[in-house]
């Protein structure tokens, strides 16, 4: 198997020792390494460099959709010959299911999902099993169950060309894996036509085009790929492979036996509530679960099917969910679990989260206990999975440095750009005296990016800032994804000068035009002013020449001078650097194609 990484660039910096000394770390069958990469120093292509070299297939994890989206757009820049499939969370918006007891309040769950993202997680699936050189890029969203792989690969319908079988055989496969027949001339995903002796069929994953499969009697003559836009005939295939067109696709006879045991677990917990005199809850239970069961019998099919993943699979009622991973068959592959600080703690985090929650739906009767089954994996059953890991921050959590086996450091930029100046200010003044330096860099026209502590105070920063004539936004979890990225981009563009924002980092800003971050209240004791987060958004304005931050406070804390001295550290050893080799410090490029492709992903898909 053969990754070829495409890339004018070659290694340089730190680049070259890092990714020597992790391939050796995984020949030598360390479990657990470090990448620790000062933000510009090229990670995402040392990790490329290892991908290429190593030769197995690999899942890169992240914490959330634009940083997924950012790696996904990288990673098809690299390997544009390989398999680099997209697998986040399939829900433009998501509210689970809950129960509030003190109001008696039960919130029906509420989805939209993204059908193209749902194409591509089915995609996703199948390059793994098909092909060995898959990139996987993630959120948190692969821990969570998808379904047995055993039961998704043994019903998925494998047609050979000169085969023997009769039309009515594959029609018949096609009704078991949900396909559904449709006349029209346009076909939809997961839809098959039958004209005469051709059958055509829209694979549900991401694919763009039609399978055309012509029959001589009980002979398949045929199989191509057609393209439905040109209406023309593509690559001839001399097999081809179809999978369910959802993760949760049963066979009749699993599913017969699946709705007898649902039966018997009802019974028993209508009997168990009724002998805690919850008659309202087991006339709830009751109700809802055949409902349910009525609409398995008839379609195969019903929303919230994964709660019933118990009875779809082989497993025993203490086995951990099936995952993307599960579809490992080999169980040989790379895990890279990018800026780790965070997607460690979101990850642990999961579990407890999910149980609650299902915890009162059963207790309620919204719910049978089987229904717990449907669920994230724990963080043990997590990391029985990490078998090649190597975790990527700039600044690794107590999590990886106690599991770290080799901590590699890449702290020299190919670029030979320096990490920012550090200035400490007084916080008295901080509104006055940002917007004086919010002036000189305008005429620059660069960018500047301001935390504040709370959504309060980043909504005053904006309206005072508007008033004195600055383009600006504020973004924070209050604001719609769709509107948090539509600031951004405008950001990239050049539309705003100046984002307000209290934990920046989630967004993934990697913006060469920034050339100055403030940090206000940068004294305050919490997460958001932590050693890490200081270091965190003070690197956002390390891809720029004149790159600075301004922490404002009026107390020297631990974490401000932990900060001062590591960023002297850094900065002092890429200058030696630099005047060894005779570098100059070169500003990175902005790439305006780049950012118009990872925009129109992110609006589109996420």
């Amino acid at each position: 198997m053969t990754f070829n990484l495409k890339s004018k660039f070659l290694p340089k910096g730190d680049q070259l020792y890092a990714i020597n000394s992790l391939l050796k770390g995984i020949k030598k069958s360390l479990q657990y390494q470090i990448l620790s990469g000062v933000p510009g120093s090229g990670k995402t292509f040392t990790i490329a460099n290892i991908i290429k070299k190593l030769g197995i297939p690999t899942v890169i994890i992240t914490h959330n959709k634009v940083l997924s989206s950012q790696l996904y757009r990288e990673m098809k820049g690299f390997f544009p010959s390989n398999s680099i499939q997209y697998f986040i969370s399939y829900y433009d918006y998501y509210k689970p299911e809950a129960y509030l007891f003190k109001s008696n309040m039960y919130i029906k769950k509420k989805t939209r999902i993204n059908q193209t993202i749902e194409q591509m997680r089915l995609s996703a699936i199948k390059s793994i099993v098909q092909r060995k050189d898959t990139i996987i890029v993630s959120t948190v969203s692969a821990i969570y169950g998808i379904g047995d792989p055993n039961i998704f690969l043994n019903i998925a319908l494998c047609l050979k060309s000169k085969e023997k079988i009769n039309q009515r055989k594959i029609l018949q496969k096609l009704s078991k894996l949900r396909y559904k027949r449709s006349d029209s001339l346009i076909l939809e995903r997961g839809d098959y036509r039958v004209s005469g002796d051709v059958i055509d069929i829209f694979p549900a994953d991401h694919s763009k085009m039609i399978l055309r499969i012509e029959l001589l009697g009980n002979i398949i003559e045929n199989i191509f790929l057609f393209d439905p836009i040109k209406r023309k005939k593509s690559s001839s295939l001399s097999e081809i492979v179809i999978f369910p067109k959802h993760h949760f696709s049963i066979p009749k006879n699993i599913l017969e036996k699946s709705i007898f045991n649902i039966k018997k677990e009802l019974k028993i917990q209508i009997n168990k509530l009724k002998f805690n005199n919850q008659i309202l809850e087991s006339e709830r239970l009751e109700e809802r679960t055949n409902f349910d069961i009525e609409m398995i019998q008839e379609f195969g099919y019903c929303l919230g099917i994964e709660n019933y993943s118990r009875y779809f699979t082989n497993k025993n009622i203490k086995s951990r969910p099936s995952t993307i991973f599960d579809y490992f068959l080999d169980k040989n592959f790379l895990l890279v679990i990018d800026e780790s600080h965070i997607t460690i703690p979101q990850i642990k985090a999961m579990y407890k989260g999910e149980l609650s929650r299902k915890k009162k739906l059963i207790k309620y009767g919204f719910r049978l206990p089987s229904s717990l089954d449907n669920r994230p994996l724990k963080f043990s059953e997590f990391e029985n999975l990490m078998q090649k890991t190597i975790f990527v921050s700039s600044t690794p959590g107590l999590y990886e440095k106690k599991k770290n086996q080799n901590l590699v450091e890449q702290i020299i930029r190919p670029t030979g750009l320096i990490d920012p100046k550090i200035e400490v200010r007084s916080s008295i003044t901080q509104k006055i005296n940002i917007l004086n330096e919010i002036k000189k860099r305008l005429k620059k026209k660069e960018k500047i990016l301001i935390t504040t502590l709370t959504k309060k105070k980043s909504e005053l920063l904006t309206s005072y800032l508007k008033e004195n004539n600055i383009k600006v936004n504020y973004i924070h979890s209050g604001i719609k994804i769709f509107d948090r990225l539509k600031i951004l981009q405008n950001l990239y563009l050049g539309n705003i000068d100046v984002l307000v924002g209290i934990n920046l980092l989630r967004e993934g800003l990697d913006i060469p035009t920034v050339s100055l971050v403030a940090i206000f209240d940068a004294d305050k004791k919490g997460f958001l002013r932590s050693y890490s987060s200081l270091i965190q958004i003070i690197g956002r304005a390390s891809r720029n020449l004149s790159g600075k931050a301004i922490l404002y406070a009026n107390t020297m804390t631990d974490s401000i001078k932990e900060v001062i001295n590591e960023i002297d550290r850094r900065r002092n050893q890429q200058i030696s650097h630099n005047i060894k080799y005779d570098i100059t410090p070169k500003g990175v490029k902005f790439d305006k194609r780049f950012f118009d492709n990872f925009f129109s992903l992110s609006e589109k898909d996420i």
